[in-house]
C-alpha cells in the first residue's frame, strides 16, 4: 500500500473528532458534544499527530491548545467532510427518486415484447422504481404524454418532434401478412397483396398506428381491401385469423406462427413476408422536453428510464424482436 494511502486509511475514523475540534477548538466542548470522554478525544488526537508527523495539541499551563499545524490541518479535514456530506445526500436524493414511478403510455402491440424487454433492463439496475402502465391508440398515448398524465410514451410510428415533445426512433420492426394456416398460400415466403385483394382483411381500428401503416401499404399497392372486420387489440385480430375469417397485417410475434389447437383442430396461422417497401413501423419513445427557461418536470428515474431506452434500446429491442420473428 502507498504510504500516502496507508495515512490516510489511519485517519480517516478520526476525522469527525477532528472537524468537531475545529469548530470547538476545546477539547473538552468536543468530548461532550460527541458524547465520548475527553481521554477519546486527546488519544485520538494523539494518535492523528503520530500520522501527521506533527502535535495537534499544545499545553498551555494546565490545559492544551490547538497546535499551528492542527490550525493548518483542520479546515481541510472539515471541507472533506463537508464535500463527502454533499456526495451522501446525492446518493440518496437518486435512491429516493429511483424509488419513484414511471408513469409509460403504450399502444396495445407493444405489451408482448417491446415494453416487458426495456423495463426488464431497467429494472434489473433500478429493482425499487415502479411503473404505471397505460395502454391505448396513438393518438391517446400521445394525448396523455402531452398532458402531463404520462412520463414516457412508445409509439409506431415515431411521433413528430415539436410543440414540447422529443421523440426519437427506436427500432425498425418488420410487418408480416398473417394467414390461416390452411391458406391456400400458407407454405409460401413471400405474398403480394393484390393476391389477396378479394379476400376479406381483418384490421385494426381507426386511430391506432397498425391502421396508419396498413392503410399506407394498401394505397402504395393501388389496392382497397375488402375490410370485414376492425379490432382494437391485435389479439382479437389474430383470433379472427385463426377462425378463418380472413387474413391481416401484423409485427411478428403473438404466438408464433404455425401454433395448432388441441387434438389437431386445426388451429393457428403462419406468417409471410409483404412484397412492399412499407411493409414494417419504426418503434419510438417520446418525452416531454424542457421549457425555454431550462425548466421541466422529468423526475430522476424518468431521465434514468429514458436515457437508458436512447441508449440500449435499439439494440435490446433488435436482440429479442428479431429472435422471434
Amino acid at each position: 500500500m502507498d504510504p500516502d494511502h496507508k495515512q490516510l486509511v489511519q485517519l480517516l475514523p478520526l476525522l469527525p473528532i477532528l472537524s468537531e475540534l475545529a469548530r470547538t477548538e476545546h477539547v473538552t466542548a468536543t468530548a461532550e458534544l460527541l458524547g465520548v470522554p475527553q481521554s477519546t478525544v486527546s488519544r485520538a488526537l494523539a494518535r492523528a499527530g503520530a500520522v501527521v508527523g506533527a502535535d495537534l495539541l499544545v499545553r498551555d499551563g494546565r490545559g492544551v491548545r490547538l497546535s499551528a499545524a492542527a490550525r493548518t490541518l483542520l479546515p481541510h479535514v472539515d471541507a472533506a467532510l463537508a464535500e463527502f456530506r454533499r456526495g451522501l445526500d446525492l446518493v440518496r436524493q437518486e435512491q429516493d427518486a429511483l424509488r419513484g414511478r414511471i408513469s409509460v403510455s403504450f399502444q396495445h402491440t407493444f405489451g408482448e415484447a417491446t415494453l416487458p424487454v426495456l423495463i426488464g433492463a431497467f429494472r434489473a439496475r433500478h429493482p425499487l422504481t415502479a411503473f404505471e402502465l397505460r395502454q391505448g391508440a396513438r393518438a391517446a398515448c400521445l394525448d396523455e404524454l402531452a398532458a402531463g398524465d404520462a412520463d414516457i410514451a412508445l409509439t409506431s410510428p415515431v411521433a413528430p418532434r415539436g410543440r414540447g415533445l422529443g421523440s426519437a426512433a427506436l427500432y425498425r420492426e418488420p410487418l408480416r401478412l398473417v394467414l390461416h394456416h390452411q391458406h391456400a398460400a400458407a407454405g409460401r415466403k413471400r405474398l403480394r397483396l393484390d393476391e389477396l385483394a378479394h379476400e376479406p382483411f381483418v384490421a385494426m381500428g381507426p386511430g391506432y398506428g397498425l391502421r396508419s401503416l396498413t392503410d399506407a401499404i394498401f394505397r402504395d399497392a393501388g389496392i382497397r381491401p375488402r375490410t370485414a372486420f376492425e379490432s382494437q387489440d391485435t389479439h382479437t385480430v389474430r383470433g379472427l385469423v385463426l377462425a378463418g375469417l380472413g387474413y391481416s397485417i401484423l409485427p411478428p410475434g403473438g404466438l408464433g406462427p404455425g401454433i395448432h389447437g388441441p387434438q389437431g383442430a386445426g388451429l393457428g396461422w403462419v406468417e409471410l413476408a409483404i412484397e412492399s417497401p412499407l411493409a414494417y413501423r419504426e418503434i419510438g419513445i417520446a418525452w416531454r422536453e424542457r421549457d425555454s427557461g431550462g425548466r421541466g418536470n422529468e423526475a430522476g428515474p424518468v431521465r434514468l428510464f429514458r436515457e437508458m431506452v436512447l441508449a440500449e434500446g435499439p439494440q435490446l429491442l433488435a436482440g429479442f424482436i428479431e429472435g422471434r420473428s
